[in-house]
């Protein structure tokens, strides 16, 4: 077992083209707590028995309120992420219920948000046509589950296995990718990047956000962003700042919006990282000074298993294969002999 710490930054820009931010986010570090705030320490934070949540959500429509969409789905998540819904889903003991719990409770979540998106819509004409992208990582244990609908993006670096993206965006440059009309390395500067196929207030297309999950390592740096940043910026230079400042998440963040902004700053631009810290909890016991892990007697009995199964075979094997059997017996009892030098008796005298 290993005991998680985290530590978390997160910040939004307004650009430098856009009159109003769009975007929206919310971190909880402890999911036990309704606590929906930035942490101002550095200090690493322990993972509670609820984990901790991150989410970005970037606002469409312009004038049409694309803020108060965002506003409404962030809302939404606080409203579903409270300890009296998540009792159903981590048990007292902080253990997962199931993986499909966890993927259909944050499915309903985002449905949820979307259909509140719309009612919202049809309440107020003027906020007509607002819409909004989600992201969502839930922290739990050693995972990281994430949950997305739109082109909102989740990324993990580390420093021994590298840089890589967790969601895939919802876009048409997406689609034209994967039916192989469009190559990886031209998508970033495809004129039509910024459309997108599916989000959250659309009232004639109802959400359906993806799912998937991630084993977390030691040292992994994740990064959820509005496509102010990955929309501005190359994968490789995200990575590159991440890998120069993971040890600073504040520098990090600041970084981060800075390389956005020099870049045009052309949207509205949000980041939330979580730098995953894990220390192993395996008992140990010490003797003469030295310390060694106390024996895992689950692991140990699966080896003596392993072992037992193994001799069986090789004793049915001989046993099908006398020829073999007898071989064997004479290499091994060639290995016991004792050789004897015959002793040189010319010089010996006999008497009686």
């Amino acid at each position: 077992m290993s005991e998680i710490s985290i530590k978390l930054a997160a910040g939004t820009n307004v650009g430098l083209v856009r009159k109003n931010n769009e975007d929206n986010f919310v971190v909880n570090r402890d999911l036990c707590q309704s606590e929906w705030i930035i942490p101002q320490s550095i200090e690493p934070i322990s993972l509670g028995r609820y984990g901790s949540i991150l989410v970005v959500a970037d606002g469409m429509g312009g004038t049409n309120a694309g803020e108060v969409a965002s506003a409404i789905a962030i809302e939404t998540v606080q409203n579903a992420f409270t300890p009296e819904n998540l009792g159903d889903i981590v048990t007292q003991e902080g253990i997962v219920t199931s993986e499909e719990a966890v993927e259909e409770f944050l499915s309903r979540t985002v449905k949820t948000a979307d259909l509140n998106i719309v009612n919202a819509s049809k309440e107020d004409s003027s906020t007509q046509g607002m819409g909004t992208t989600i992201v969502i990582a839930w922290i739990l244990n050693d995972k990281a589950y994430i949950s997305w609908c739109g082109d909102s993006r989740c990324y993990v670096f580390n420093g021994n296995s590298g840089f890589c993206r967790l969601s895939k965006d919802h876009s048409y440059v997406q689609d034209l990718v994967d039916q192989g009309k469009l190559d990886p390395e031209n998508a970033f500067d495809h004129p039509y990047s910024n459309i997108i196929t599916r989000c959250l207030g659309d009232p004639t297309n109802r959400s359906n956000p993806d799912f998937r999950s991630y084993n977390l390592k030691d040292g992994d740096t994740l990064l959820l962003c509005s496509d102010g940043l990955c929309g501005l910026c190359h994968d490789e230079e995200i990575m590159q700042i991440i890998e120069e400042n993971q040890d600073d998440l504040m520098t990090c963040k600041d970084r981060l919006i800075e390389a956005a902004l020099e870049a045009g700053g052309y949207d509205n631009i949000t980041i939330v990282l979580c730098h995953i810290m894990l220390q192993d909890t395996e008992p140990k016991v010490k003797l003469n000074n030295t310390v060694f892990s106390k024996p895992n007697h689950h692991k140990i009995r699966k080896i003596l298993l392993l072992l037992l199964v193994l001799a069986l075979a090789a004793g049915f094997y001989l046993y099908r294969n006398p020829q073999q059997y007898a071989k064997w017996k004479t290499i091994l009892y060639q290995a016991d002999t004792v050789l004897v030098t015959e002793t040189d008796t010319t010089n010996t005298t006999l008497t009686d």
